[in-house]
């Protein structure tokens, strides 16, 4: 079992690659590494991460086949499903990392914001469902002195619902929450950057 510590480390050299344009060779497919994962999986890290096309998590941290079990969804929200499969891969391959990432320019986000501005009653129940779930973290900003300047406010919002998403998994599951106080398991919220293609880990690291 790899450690969390092991973990971010390995995630964190894999972003300075891609930040470079350097790529690792484990990360080029080839019929024997399929054959091999054919009959099984280790993936040292669960990313639960927003579906955005322009963070997709096996090239931002330069990973192949087998190596992360991506969670994705608009705006990183956490509901059942989501725990439920941070559950799953913790159980079956004792995975001991989870990074929830986030990014800048977040859309769910920023279609909250804009519904807390203006409310519509055209919304799909679908997307409401997800402004729903990132609304709780980002409102009181709007009590702040952040609301007058939109740039900062939208910052601030996407790292609040990156944490507010880090803590749902902490203490939303009693399975979870025992893996972290005796099994090493280790939640942390991250953003990237679509400016610089930077990952800063914020949230949660001291304790790794």
């Amino acid at each position: 079992m790899i450690s969390a510590r092991v973990a971010l480390e390995r995630l964190r050299d894999g972003n300075r690659r891609f930040l470079s344009d350097v790529r690792s060779i484990e990360t080029h497919s080839s019929q024997v590494r399929r054959y091999e994962l054919a009959t099984g999986q280790e993936p040292f890290a669960i990313i639960l991460g927003c579906s955005d096309s322009r963070v997709p998590a096996e090239i931002v941290f330069d990973q192949g086949l087998g190596r992360l079990f991506v969670i994705r969804v608009a705006g990183n929200i956490v509901a059942a499903s989501q725990i439920g499969s941070v559950e799953f891969a913790a159980t079956q391959f004792g995975t001991r990392l989870v990074v929830v990432l986030g990014h800048t320019r977040c859309g769910a986000v920023q279609a909250t914001l804009e519904e807390l501005r203006q409310p519509t009653v055209t919304q799909s129940a679908g997307l409401r469902s997800i402004v729903d779930r990132v609304r709780p973290s980002v409102e009181p900003l709007l009590a702040t002195e952040f609301r007058h300047d939109p740039d900062a406010l939208e910052q601030h919002a996407v790292r609040a619902n990156i944490r507010a998403s880090a803590n749902q998994l902490r203490h939303g599951s009693r399975f979870l929450e025992e893996l972290i106080q005796k099994d090493g398991l280790l939640v942390v919220g991250a953003e990237y950057s679509l400016e610089t293609g930077a990952v800063d880990f914020f949230d949660g690291v001291t304790d790794a």
